[in-house]
């Protein structure tokens, strides 16, 4: 097992609330500090969404995308830059009739959620393989649909992260590899403790890796208070990690985080104990399969 890991922040995510934390990142200018607060924290990959900068809520606005993508590239940062195409997934049923959209639908055609994707280019981006309840709602990610997503994203010679939240999303996932759809290395995302999904325990990590490509190289992370417990599980499981204010928004009990880059600095810090170091971007590159900069 190499002592190098590769840590990935997820910045902002589309459902923690501002009025659940002050210091959460939502227009451009702020994702891209906290980006690079995260960088220096000893982050290797930071993962995108995009907020309305009005009323902090979800978009999919390219524009966004764009300034908060360039930001981060005029900089000079050597960041592995992930940005989601998770948004436009969910669907929400009208109290009375169930087939019509209620209030709370997303859900867009597959190429309008990569359309910043093939506009912008970046080394990764999510592909959710899931369709599942979530609250009162439910994302759809069809087959046909990611394979219309997955055939866009590898087009722009993006690196797709597949990120999934139950067993039947790897099975999928296995099934567009073994297509040629996803050409290289594989590398999943798995995503525990999000209900209705996977649950955030060693056996079920342990049973999700278990369905693996060989080759793959595998990260996962944990929701709100099994951040931490499912960070050390995935290091000592062979895999990569993921901390960030998309999971968790505190720092401990009852403490919110001071930032994105604090969850990072937590994260370092446990790794450490467990005889682990941050990955920078360049080893995360080599070990991604990624083109060099």
């Amino acid at each position: 097992m190499t002592n190098k890991t590769i840590i990935s922040c997820a910045l902002t995510g589309n459902l923690v609330k501002l009025e659940q934390h002050p210091a959460l990142p939502i227009t451009p200018k702020q994702i891209a500090e906290a980006a690079l607060d995260a960088r220096a924290a000893g982050a290797a990959i930071i993962h995108i969404h995009v907020r309305d900068p009005e009323t902090g809520r979800p978009s999919m606005r390219l524009d966004l995308y764009r300034e908060a993508v360039d930001r981060i590239r005029d900089s000079g940062s050597d960041l592995i830059i992930n940005l989601t195409t998770g948004e436009g997934g969910r669907y929400a049923p009208s109290e009375d009739e169930p087939r019509v959209a209620g209030p709370g639908t997303t859900l867009a055609h597959p190429l309008k959620r990569v359309e910043h994707i093939v506009e912008l280019k970046p080394d990764i981006c999510s592909l959710d393989f899931n369709t599942m309840n979530s609250g009162q709602q439910v994302v759809i990610n069809t087959p046909g649909n990611v394979r219309k997503m997955a055939k866009a994203i590898v087009e722009a010679g993006t690196k797709p992260e597949l990120e999934v939240f139950d067993t039947g999303d790897i099975h999928l996932a296995n099934d567009l590899i073994a297509e040629g759809l996803l050409p290289g290395k594989p590398f999943f995302q798995i995503v525990t403790g999000v209900k209705y999904g996977c649950s955030a325990t060693v056996e079920t990590l342990a049973y999700m890796k278990s369905l693996l490509p060989a080759d793959a190289i595998w990260s996962a992370f944990g929701i709100g208070a099994r951040e931490y417990p499912m960070l050390a599980a995935a290091h000592l499981l062979g895999g990569q990690v993921r901390v960030g204010m998309e999971d968790n928004i505190y720092i401990r009990r009852g403490q919110l985080t001071r930032d994105n880059a604090e969850l990072v600095e937590q994260a370092v810090k446990v790794l450490d104990l467990l005889g682990a170091e941050p990955a920078t971007p360049a080893e995360a590159r080599a070990m991604l399969d990624l083109p060099a900069r």
